[in-house]
């Protein structure tokens, strides 16, 4: 299966999930269908989404990848073959079933898993804590890229390119399955670490077979755990635990096939309650992950 010639539908049972377009439409529904995308083309979009605390143009350099110094112990090629991001509400009852199984994904070594709270549920009560507009518009353009305008909580998209809903394993399953082999032709390799001073980000050349030979650098600054008491809404008196919630989501560069490193100061992450960051490198801004790695900083 190829990311040019394959769209693949994945069937899953619906068990509870809420829209924007219709806050109460998950009741007494049944059954749908999860869509794939086949992510194609080269065209960048990066700059046009840097965030308001993202990381500084000063703190960035980049430059190609040299030779490896054989007199310090190299970093390893990240083992990561799937991404999930979890789409997901304090405001959602449907939500916590969904936030506890991201928990068993991002401990597997082969899966980032991120959290990435939304903000739209806000006006039914209670105002989410870790919530984001800028993860809302993200899934936004997750649906606008499909064509599908599949928008609602919780919600997972799968290596960028598929979604499910974000409690049902077995369509999660299914879905990493069959993009995995979507995007393995055009995978980078990548070694992400860190030193006392910096972040390196390192990417190796292109497959020569790869579709997909430019990409997008995203860095996600990571809280590992957040627990949070929710005192109104549909979850009120509920304490929920959120997994690998992205605080930030910062373009800073850009793979065009090429060998390549760069280099952040740590300085811009000095925070005690932010544990890891990751890289993903992506298709444009709602395309194909195609790449990604993940550290942690203390």
């Amino acid at each position: 299966m190829t990311s040019s010639t394959t769209t693949a539908d994945i069937a899953s049972r619906r068990r509870g999930w809420r829209s924007p377009q219709g806050a109460r439409s998950h009741r007494g529904l049944t059954s749908w269908a999860v869509g794939v995308l086949v992510a194609a083309g080269a065209a960048i979009a990066m700059l046009s989404l840097l965030l308001s605390q993202s990381v500084p143009a000063a703190a960035i350099e980049i430059a190609p990848a040299p030779a490896p110094d054989l007199r310090a112990a190299p970093p390893s090629l990240s083992r990561i073959t799937g991404v999930v991001e979890l789409y997901t509400s304090q405001g959602c009852s449907s939500c916590p079933p969904a936030d506890a199984l991201l928990k068993a994904y991002a401990e597997r070594k082969d899966v980032l898993a991120l959290t990435l709270p939304v903000d739209y549920w806000d006006y039914l009560g209670w105002k989410d804590t870790l919530g984001s507009a800028k993860h809302s518009e993200r899934q936004r353009n997750y649906a606008r890229a499909r064509g599908d305008g599949q928008v609602y909580t919780p919600q997972v998209v799968i290596n960028g390119v598929a979604h499910a809903i974000g409690s049902s394993k077995s369509a999660i399953d299914t879905g990493l399955m069959l993009t995995e082999s979507d995007v393995r032709a055009s995978r980078v390799p990548i070694m992400f670490w860190t030193d006392s001073s910096s972040i390196y980000i390192e990417a190796g050349s292109a497959n020569p077979t790869a579709i997909l030979k430019e990409a997008t650098i995203w860095l996600a600054v990571i809280q590992t755990s957040a627990d949070v008491e929710i005192a109104r809404g549909e979850n009120r008196g509920r304490k929920v635990t959120y997994t690998n919630v992205v605080r930030e989501l910062t373009p800073v560069g850009t793979w065009t096939g090429q060998p390549m490193r760069i280099q952040l100061q740590r300085s811009a992450l000095m925070r005690r309650d932010l544990e890891q960051v990751a890289v993903l490198f992506q298709n444009g801004k709602a395309g194909a992950i195609i790449g990604a790695a993940i550290t942690g900083l203390w």
